[in-house]
């Protein structure tokens, strides 16, 4: 095999496949990156048994092969080559790779041991703006629990609405929903996705305007216009989010977010992680109490104009999770609607019903 491609080109492909390649598997194949050149190019792919990714790049292929080189290695070495062409050639197990004045001489594994690319039998699928599909990834994703005891949780729920695609969090003391409209929707696309491997595929470059999401019986697949991700779709089923949301309020309050999360920040400099933010909401005075206290060190307060429907509240959360969802709202305005004390509070974004954030309420004493 014997090919010439760009720094900057085979820089972006490893890049993207490495998301993709063993750290800790015994089979030290699935730590390294296939590369098979034919053609006008190179196919990439890695996996890790879970998750597989491949990618196509153009290069100057004088002989077509395959092989497969250890790819943390590889990447590091194409990290500091300089902005030139890069000239691979295998030879008796070896790949010299070389470019301008740098030249390596690298061992490789057999590609015969590399698992072939999965097969998979899409049943449903559904195109979305990636835009929309990072900015949606984005909003659940610091919902998205860390237990892995709680398999089910680790994950996002995709499904489709009447209208297009929606995603659902939760670790069981909040709840993320974010909807994004999307032509062409099918009936029964559902799937529950490992929350890190989304968070990797939205990380990527924006290779298309679109990305495709497909479902198979045991797999998900994101396919771009030059690449294909596949990974294992958790098993198990979602808790019934829907059961969680309540259907009315006693008291919805209108804030500007930036206010309010300048506000919180502030009150909880003095507070630690488990201390909560109060809301003491007024609705004759037209503002919002906020306030923090910790035992050890004092108290913050401070005071926001808001609009307030129904009646007089007072509820707290834990910071940290407001300011998640805070960020995440994404609109000028917000709604906080509460019912009482001891239950949950829900942010919406205000003029967008895109996005829904509930937070189970902290006791007050």
């Amino acid at each position: 095999m014997r090919f010439n491609i760009n720094k900057s080109e085979l820089l972006n492909a490893l890049t993207i496949v490495a998301k993709g390649a063993s750290t800790r598997s015994v089979l030290p194949v699935l730590s390294g990156v296939y590369i098979k050149a034919e053609g006008a190019g190179l196919t990439l792919q890695t996996t890790d048994l879970e998750r597989s990714i491949r990618y196509d790049v153009m290069a100057l292929v004088e002989e077509p092969g395959e092989t497969v080189i250890p790819e943390k290695l590889l990447l590091d070495i194409v990290k500091n080559l300089p902005d030139a062409a890069v000239e691979f050639k295998t030879d008796n197990g070896s790949v010299a790779v070389s470019c301008d004045s740098a030249s390596y001489m690298l061992k490789t594994l057999d590609p015969k041991d590399f698992p072939a690319f999965p097969e998979v039998n899409v049943k449903n699928r559904i195109m979305v703006p990636f835009s929309e599909f990072c900015k949606m990834v984005k909003r659940v994703a610091k919902v998205v629990s860390k237990d892995q005891s709680r398999v089910v949780m680790t994950g996002v729920l995709i499904s489709t609405t009447d209208s297009g695609l929606r995603m659902v969090a939760t670790d069981s003391y909040r709840l993320a929903i974010c909807d994004v409209a999307a032509p062409g929707v099918e009936e029964g696309f559902e799937a529950i996705v490992s929350g890190a491997f989304l968070q990797e595929v939205a990380s990527l470059p924006a290779l298309a305007d679109s990305i495709e999401i497909g479902l198979s019986e045991n797999q998900v697949v994101f396919e771009f216009q030059k690449m294909v991700l596949i990974n294992r779709r958790i098993e198990g089923s979602f808790p019934n989010y829907r059961q969680l949301i309540p259907d009315s309020y006693v008291t919805k309050t209108c804030f500007t977010t930036s206010d309010l999360i300048t506000a919180v920040r502030r009150v909880s400099l003095i507070s630690g992680p488990t201390e909560p933010v109060k809301f003491d909401i007024n609705k004759d005075a037209k503002n919002a109490l906020i306030t923090s206290m910790s035992q050890d060190v004092g108290t913050a307060e401070e005071i926001l104009p808001c609009e307030v429907s129904g009646d007089n509240a007072l509820i707290a959360f834990n910071h940290q999770y407001v300011l998640d969802g805070l960020t995440s709202v994404g609109t000028s305005q917000v709604f906080l609607e509460t019912q009482s004390s001891l239950k949950p509070g829900i942010f919406k974004s205000a003029g967008d019903e895109s996005f829904l954030y509930l937070v189970m309420p902290v006791r007050i004493s």
